[in-house]
Parts: C-alpha cells; sequence; structure tokens
C-alpha cells in the first residue's frame, strides 16, 4: 500500500434504515456504543476513495448489522492515535504502518485483500529514471534526487531507503524528495523534477490505466520482493465478540463488496477477502528493525 496523500479529513455516518442497532446486538458487545467506526488513511485522493470505500462499509454494515462510520484521517499518525484512544474500532493500515500500530495501538490483523484464487495478493516497491538516465543501479544514485511518497509508506519510503543500505548507498549522499504521496512522485520523475522516483506496482496499474504515465518513456532499475498487502484491523481491547463478528463479517463478504477498493491496490479481479495475522507481516516487521525505525519515522 502506499501512504498520505492529502492532509484532509472526511468523515461518513452510514446509517442506513434497514440497519439495526438491537438492544441484544448491543448489550453482546459486536455493536458499541450503536455503531463501529472504521478508519483509513488518504494514500489517494480522498475523493476517489470515498466511493471504493462507501461500498465496502455498506456491506460490512449489513453483515455486522450495525452502522459504521468510516473515517478518511489526516494521515498515519492520526489513524493510529484514533484507535488508540478508542476512537476507532476497525483500521486499514499499510504494511508498515501495521507494525507500529499493532504496538502503539493494539491493531489485530485479520483481513487482507485476495485474488480469484483465494491467495493474498502482493504489491512491489520501484525505483524508476528516464530511458536516456545515466542511472542504471541503486548505487548510480549517489549525487542524484529521488522521489519518494513518505517516510510513512513501505513501498514509498522504507524499502527504497533500504535499497540504499543494501546497496552501501549512505541517504546523505542522495537527495530525497518527499512528494507526499505515490502519484506525487510519479509525477516528480514524468515532469522531470527528479532524476528517479519510487513508483509502486499499485500506483503504476493505477496510472497505466488512466493513461497519465507511459512506461515505455522509463525503466526501473530496483524492483522490491513482494509485499503482503494491507490489512484491516481491529482494535484488540475491544469486546471479544466484535473482534471475532468483524473478521467474520469481512471474510464473508464478496468479491463485488471489495472490487473498487481492490482496484486502488492492484487487485483486479479480486475474490473474497482472505484471514491474516501478525505473523503474515514479520517481514516489514523485520524491515523495521534492520533500518532501525520507530514509530517517529513513519
Amino acid at each position: 500500500m502506499r501512504r498520505v496523500l492529502l492532509p484532509a479529513i472526511a468523515l461518513l455516518c452510514l446509517a442506513l434504515p434497514a440497519c439495526g442497532t438491537s438492544t441484544d446486538k448491543a448489550a453482546s458487545g459486536t455493536c458499541p456504543d450503536g455503531k463501529v467506526r472504521f478508519g483509513i488513511e488518504p494514500y489517494e485522493d480522498p475523493a476517489k476513495l470515498k466511493p471504493a470505500y462507501d461500498v465496502l462499509a455498506k456491506a460490512l454494515q449489513a453483515k455486522l448489522n450495525c452502522p459504521v462510520e468510516l473515517q478518511v484521517v489526516d494521515d498515519y499518525s492520526a489513524e493510529v492515535l484514533a484507535m488508540r484512544n478508542g476512537k476507532l474500532e476497525i483500521a486499514q493500515f499499510g504494511p508498515l504502518g501495521f507494525v507500529f500500530a499493532s504496538d502503539k495501538a493494539n491493531a489485530q490483523a485479520v483481513a487482507s485483500f485476495a485474488d480469484v484464487n483465494g491467495k493474498l495478493t502482493t504489491y512491489t516497491a520501484g525505483i524508476w529514471v528516464p530511458n536516456d538516465s545515466p542511472i542504471h543501479s541503486v548505487a548510480d544514485l549517489r549525487g542524484k534526487s529521488l522521489a519518494l511518497s513518505s517516510p510513512s509508506s513501505t513501498s514509498g519510503g522504507a524499502l527504497p531507503r533500504y535499497a540504499l543500505k543494501q546497496a552501501n548507498v549512505n541517504e546523505k549522499d542522495v537527495k530525497l524528495d518527499y512528494a507526499g504521496g505515490h502519484p506525487e512522485a510519479l509525477l516528480a520523475l514524468k515532469n522531470g523534477k527528479a532524476d528517479a522516483a519510487e513508483i509502486n506496482s499499485q500506483t503504476m496499474a493505477t496510472a497505466v490505466k488512466e493513461k497519465s504515465f507511459d512506461p515505455s518513456k522509463f525503466r526501473s532499475i530496483w524492483t522490491s520482493a513482494p509485499i503482503p498487502n494491507d490489512p484491516i484491523t481491529v482494535r484488540g481491547d475491544t469486546d471479544p465478540a466484535l473482534q471475532k463478528a468483524v473478521k467474520d463479517a469481512l471474510l464473508q463478504l464478496g468479491p463485488n463488496d471489495v472490487a473498487q477498493v481492490g482496484a486502488f491496490l492492484d487487485v483486479t479481479p479480486p475474490g473474497p477477502l482472505v484471514s491474516v495475522t501478525k505473523e503474515t507481516y514479520q517481514p516489514l516487521f523485520d524491515l523495521a528493525n534492520a533500518l532501525g525505525l520507530t514509530e517517529h519515522d513513519v
């Protein structure tokens, strides 16, 4: 996944007349305070994300028989803080963001996005340059500018920095420019504002589909190992009945319920969501440890 784009916040309360908030539901803990709150980061333009997550949230609401309030938060830090302070029961994090959300907000990974064969989907980070660039390897980035997404991004921050480390390139010898998001990093390269840029496979797929980027004019000098797609999490200190209900509901959603969100994550066509755990994302915990990252770095 791809991290924060715009410092904007949108709040959508999806209260369908058919959705009940019965006394039994509230008493069982599966509909605390008459609703559950679902947070996401604006890893794409919120105006584009909102309609896609509306569909998912409405389907989840119907399965839970409890109103789902969708919150597009300012950024990763705001999402972690909201969950830690009991303001979110459910949240979707990027893989690296989950590493710290699991520790700081007790986020428990329960589901992620799968293909039509029921296999957990992945994406890759990449570093791209123009075809006529003298840069042919990560080592050649010394003295050059590299557009990244944001410090909190797995593919747009941590992994390209790890690539520099593996190539024995000191970050101080590269002009790192955090563009504010994956599309912005791509535009920096496209418009000649950077010598190189991170472009992950999800952003590339969207840009090619929208015909806003011609990959034939550029080439990749580095590609990461596959990264497991974003986990949807539930707060670990909520009622166990709610945690089970949320997981069961997410895993019962159909492909059409998640297709629009899946399109942003390069999951086309999608299958139903699949179960994930903290162990699924162990490589990201290892990455954070290798780079000495803390929550202050993301």
